[in-house]
């Protein structure tokens, strides 16, 4: 069976996070997103393995 293809809502949901945070993590974090005309899509597997890499949770760079 073919995953699902998730959109902002849903991907907010499925982490316990708000969904701005969701917009905040795909320009800063680099989170694993698909645009698909003007909606963001996400497939749980990519964002579950970005989470368990430590991306989510790492810090983000200042500039100096």
């Amino acid at each position: 069976m073919q995953e699902r293809w998730l959109s902002v809502d849903e991907i907010a949901v499925h982490l316990g996070v708000n969904p701005d945070t969701i917009y905040k993590w795909i320009t800063r974090k680099r989170m694993p997103a698909h645009k698909v005309g003007k909606l963001w899509k996400f497939l749980a597997s990519e964002v579950d393995r970005w989470v368990k890499n430590g991306s989510a949770g790492a810090s983000e760079e200042k500039g100096s």
